[in-house]
């Protein structure tokens, strides 16, 4: 059964037959061995895997380029090389993909803008690799932090006829058989993408006493800039039976809970952030968990 780069990683010993699979980061070869970089997205890390020429799968060797995918069976063994505790003796290769000779990700850095014309492409990078684990891990910790206090999570529509008092433009949704006339729709009124799912919340709170919704959110503001998303997702507890204080205090846990798994979460991802992305990140964050949070009226 094929492991994980991570998994194999962070093994506490050595052992034999393990099968990976993933994407060739690099390949150095010599005249008897080559070298592979093999990384498949579980981690910042990737594994090298030592092949030597005689094995199965060698002779497609030429074709596991950077971007080609692999699948590598093997015994892993402690590396001689600095900065890694294993690398892998490969008994076998198997040549999964093939990768185009113009394959654009190469063992460098890449601006952003660079990486907006590949988008295909950018979650093979560190980056975006670190950035959409952090965000898994940052969705199960929401679930876990009202699962625990024994909230109920609701599905609120996506489609829907309220506009939530008005919390935001809305997005109107039609088929290519709909007609200007609002009766002739296909919902027979108008419908458009939500913009909160408050109303249903409280709905239910009112039933269920604590609830809360955790799903994609659209706003229409004419507004193109850094600061305005047309889509995100979006938390919204709702509680019977509570005041203000009560809601403070349960947000003040939220965000410092959360905050707390990121920095207790893997060093590499979040080593790569504070390196490469900001380098304050982490004061920041120690003070959103370590602080009390300020607390003022609506008229100061």
């Amino acid at each position: 059964m094929r492991r994980s780069v991570k998994e194999v990683l962070s093994s506490k010993e050595a052992a034999n037959d393990v099968v990976v699979a993933g994407w060739v980061r690099t390949r150095r070869d010599s005249k008897e061995f080559s070298f592979l970089e093999v990384n498949d997205g579980s981690c910042l890390g990737s594994l090298q895997v030592v092949a030597d020429a005689g094995i199965n799968g060698y002779e497609d060797i030429q074709a596991m380029t950077t971007g080609a995918s692999i699948k590598a069976k093997g015994n892993l063994v402690p590396s001689p090389g600095e900065g890694q505790k294993w690398e892998m003796q490969a008994t076998s290769l198997e040549l999964v993909g093939t990768a185009a000779e113009d394959y654009p990700l190469q063992k460098k850095r890449h601006g952003p803008e660079f990486l907006r014309e590949i988008a295909h492409l950018r979650p093979r990078t560190n980056l975006f690799g670190a950035v959409f684990r952090t965000r898994s891990r940052l969705a199960q910790a929401v679930h876990r932090f009202y699962g625990e206090r024994d909230f109920v999570y609701v599905h609120t529509p996506i489609i829907t006829a309220n506009d939530c008092e008005g919390a935001g433009e809305m997005f109107g949704l039609t088929t290519p058989s709909d007609s200007l006339s609002e009766g002739e729709s296909f919902f027979g009124k108008a419908a458009h993408l939500t913009v909160s799912g408050q109303l249903e919340g409280e709905t239910f709170a009112c039933a269920l006493s604590n609830i809360y919704t955790f799903g994609p959110t659209f706003r229409a503001e004419n507004s193109h800039t850094s600061r305005h998303a047309a889509e995100f997702w979006m938390i919204e507890p709702e509680m019977a039976f509570c005041n203000l204080e009560g809601d403070m205090d349960l947000a003040e846990e939220f965000v410092k809970e959360l905050t707390l798994g990121i920095l207790n979460g893997p060093a590499d991802d979040f080593g790569l952030f504070s390196k490469f992305v900001d380098r304050d990140l982490e004061k920041r964050l120690r003070n959103i968990a370590e602080c009390p949070f300020a607390r003022i009226s609506y008229t100061e």
